[in-house]
């Protein structure tokens, strides 16, 4: 039986290689330094590569690597050699262009940092513990903005409101997967 499409990480990195955003879902890097190790050299070799107009593929330490940059900043989509390229090519793009929709076409490292929880918020709606749960940018641009329209609410108001959001989200998995 075949086994769920799953990303081991999601990478944003600035033009020097530093962080912006990363999520890891494997536990194929232990530690800290492991990761950074990891970030430096995947940065190290797609560098010189020309991945703005599209999406470009590489193999590094038994993972396949799938990578586009825009501006200055380097998004990365990483999983296990044995994965499909196609699939991870489409998180990739639905991750590149969730962010585009949600900092209004100024993707930049300047933004992306003022909007780092945005950012955050959208990586959790692409992944969950490395399962893939949505690629469509629309999608993920109106979970994450709907969760930040909450925020100017008084916070008592605010956990109801997420509460409702949550309930109403089980309702509708349950319901479509029963």
């Amino acid at each position: 039986m075949e086994s769920c499409p799953s990303v081991k990480n999601i990478l944003l990195l600035d033009s020097e290689g530093g962080r912006i955003a990363v999520k890891y879902y494997s536990d194929d890097w232990a530690t800290n330094n492991a990761k950074e190790a990891f970030e430096k050299s995947i940065f190290t070799k797609t560098q010189k590569t020309n991945a703005r107009t599209e999406a470009e593929i590489a193999m590094l330490e038994n993972n396949i690597v799938v990578y586009k940059f825009v501006q200055d900043l380097h998004f990365f989509v990483t999983g296990g050699d044995d994965e499909n390229e196609l699939i991870l090519s489409t998180v990739l793009q639905g991750f590149f262009d969730a962010v585009g929709l949600l900092l209004r076409g100024n993707v930049d490292k300047k933004e992306a940092l003022e909007n780092l929880d945005l950012i955050l918020l959208c990586l959790d709606e692409i992944i969950d513990g490395g399962i893939i749960l949505e690629t469509d940018a629309n999608v993920i641009a109106g979970k994450v903005a709907s969760h930040s329209v909450d925020s100017g609410a008084p916070l008592s108001e605010q956990t109801i409101s997420q509460a409702l959001a949550t309930a109403r989200e089980h309702l509708t998995r349950s319901l479509l997967s029963g």
